[in-house]
């Protein structure tokens, strides 16, 4: 997962398209790569029920009680909607892992992944780090209250609220009532990597970022998880220097880290999903529904049938703020479009994959 910094572009005219597609292009990286993590982890929760000492690892949220009787009402079928989380926590483990020294934590990713009634296949909806959005009224974990408060970038609630004011936002914004919530820091994208002993990668040309310190020559490489880290952060020392370079590295990562957790039959091998198991875990933080390894067991399971290569991935529609060209907001008709099929289970319209911010495809 990399990490952008939350320091605001330079306020000049609205970057150029070129620009905008390669932001975008970025995020899908991301995210692709964090909602495969998820289902890894799921996908080998029908071992994990045998470790019952790794359940202490979890840290449990419960959004329920933080955020009231004021939701969405569940969907009317046995769809899911799960709210994922990159953190970009600098804390603990994650200290070592930022070459930028930047404080505090956000949620570098946000993605909400619905699983349609019958759970065959998933629709994964980002939301853009610096779109405005109104933040409802929130209660912190200390029990303290925040009010509502207009115009604020949605990158921010995380450090400033809380993660429970992270989906009461969603929820808000979309209609959707989210039955699940999942966070996973750099430290457990780290730990997977030396879990599994490696990821083996073939480096298209060299390499020499002096931003992160990462010096590779072309070639097949065997990354560890502090290298593969840098690997698909790298920006300034790959191609010309723009996000695109990035995302095809983060892309090539993520079938690299398919092959290999295949050719191991990691998931086959009670010893490596330990391994997976207990790494993972540290660095995961779940709604309390989900807070324990039998409670994961049980979701897994529910997810078997899901195929990751059928997912369709898609951003929420924006446009770019007309008061601050540095920010997005929600594009209308498009969002209420995305959003109203979600709630109804439905296939989502050409019309809703549609975002201007991005000239025209999401």
């Amino acid at each position: 997962m990399s990490h952008v910094s939350t320091t605001q572009r330079p306020n000049s005219s609205t970057p150029p398209p070129r620009r905008r597609r390669e932001r975008g292009k970025r995020r899908w990286g991301r995210i692709v790569l964090l909602t495969l993590l998820v289902l890894v982890l799921a996908a080998g929760g029908t071992a994990y029920w045998l470790y019952s000492d790794l359940d202490g690892n979890i840290k449990g949220v419960d959004i329920d009680k933080a955020i009231g009787d004021n939701r969405p009402e569940k969907l009317p079928t046995s769809g899911q909607n799960i709210l994922i989380l990159g953190s970009d926590s600098r804390a603990g483990a994650n200290a070592a892992l930022d070459a930028g020294h930047v404080s505090g934590a956000r949620s570098d990713t946000a993605l909400v992944m619905h699983i349609p009634e019958g759970r065959t296949k998933a629709v994964a909806v980002s939301i853009p780090r610096d779109t405005l959005v109104t933040r409802p009224d929130c209660t912190k974990s200390d029990g303290s209250t925040v009010p509502s408060a207009k115009r604020v970038m949605f990158n921010s609630i995380y450090s400033q609220v809380g993660p429970a004011c992270v989906v009461k936002t969603v929820e808000k914004i979309s209609g959707v009532r989210m039955d699940h919530y999942v966070e996973i820091d750099f430290a457990g994208f780290k730990g997977l990597v030396d879990a599994i002993g490696g990821v083996t990668v073939n480096v298209p040309q060299d390499i020499h970022d002096t931003s992160s310190g990462l010096n590779m020559t072309k070639g097949p490489h065997r990354l560890n998880g502090t290298q593969a880290l840098q690997f698909v952060r790298t920006r300034h020392g790959f191609g010309d220097g723009s996000d695109l370079g990035r995302i095809s590295l983060q892309q090539q990562f993520m079938l690299d880290l398919l092959s290999e957790i295949k050719k191991q039959d990691l998931l086959g091998s009670p010893t490596k999903s330990y391994k997976i198991a207990d790494k993972l875990t540290s660095a995961l933080t779940t709604d309390s529904d989900l807070a324990s390894l039998t409670k994961l067991a049980e979701f897994g399971r529910s997810l078997n049938g899901v195929d990751p290569s059928t997912m369709e991935t898609i951003m929420m529609p924006v446009q770019y703020d007309k008061v601050d060209p540095n920010r997005v907001v929600a594009a209308e008709p498009q969002a209420s479009e995305l959003w109203k099929a979600i709630r109804s289970d439905s296939p989502i319209p050409e019309s809703a994959k549609k975002s201007p911010a991005t000239g025209g495809s999401s």
